[in-house]
């Protein structure tokens, strides 16, 4: 069987709207995912953008609550160590201590004030070196009161001898800095 000129065309025509019927169905569909995805995607953006306002939130006030508890405890800090040492006889303190302690002083000296950094802060610093004698349960608590009651010093090293014999007392080497604040 021949096919005329007119058969062909409507067999072309035929196939190119099964051809177009089948594109519009495929891009309908895609236009649908299209759409459904670009509303979970909306959605999920809203929720994203909720979490993340409400947790920078709260860690913005967590780091503002930090921030003024360590501003308050710099000066606090500051506060202490300002007192300046030419107004506290050191070695008073230091003497009443270990009076109180029953402990002997047989030395104490020191180098003479220092320019020093503490974690930052310029500091005027007073070493002592100190050399005493006693219990060694009154060694202890001299060394721990001497720790509270300066509260702008601290203990740096201390080595304590105690003797074989019950005839010595014990001894103890301490070597203490005393800071003060030096700034604005």
């Amino acid at each position: 069987m021949k096919l005329t000129k007119t058969s062909w065309l409507i067999i072309i025509v035929g196939v190119f709207i099964i051809i177009l019927a089948g594109l519009g169905i495929v891009r309908s569909q895609q236009v649908n995912e299209q759409s459904e995805l670009s509303e979970k995607l909306a959605v999920a953006q809203a929720k994203l953008m909720g979490i993340q306002l409400e947790q920078l939130s709260h860690r913005q006030e967590e780091l503002e609550q930090q921030l003024s508890e360590t501003a308050s405890q710099s000066k606090t800090g500051r506060t202490i160590l300002s007192q300046p040492i030419g107004s506290i006889t050191i070695s008073d303190i230091v003497f009443d201590i270990a009076e109180a302690n029953n402990v002997e002083i047989t030395e104490i000296s020191s180098s003479g004030m220092a320019q020093k950094e503490l974690e930052g802060v310029p500091c005027l610093a007073l070493p002592l070196t100190a050399k005493v004698e006693g219990e060694v349960t009154d060694l202890v608590s001299f060394i721990t009161q001497l720790n509270e009651d300066l509260a702008t010093g601290a203990v740096q090293s201390l080595t304590i001898n105690i003797p074989e014999t019950t005839d010595k007392k014990a001894s103890a080497s301490i070597q203490l800095v005393v800071y003060a604040y030096q700034g604005s």
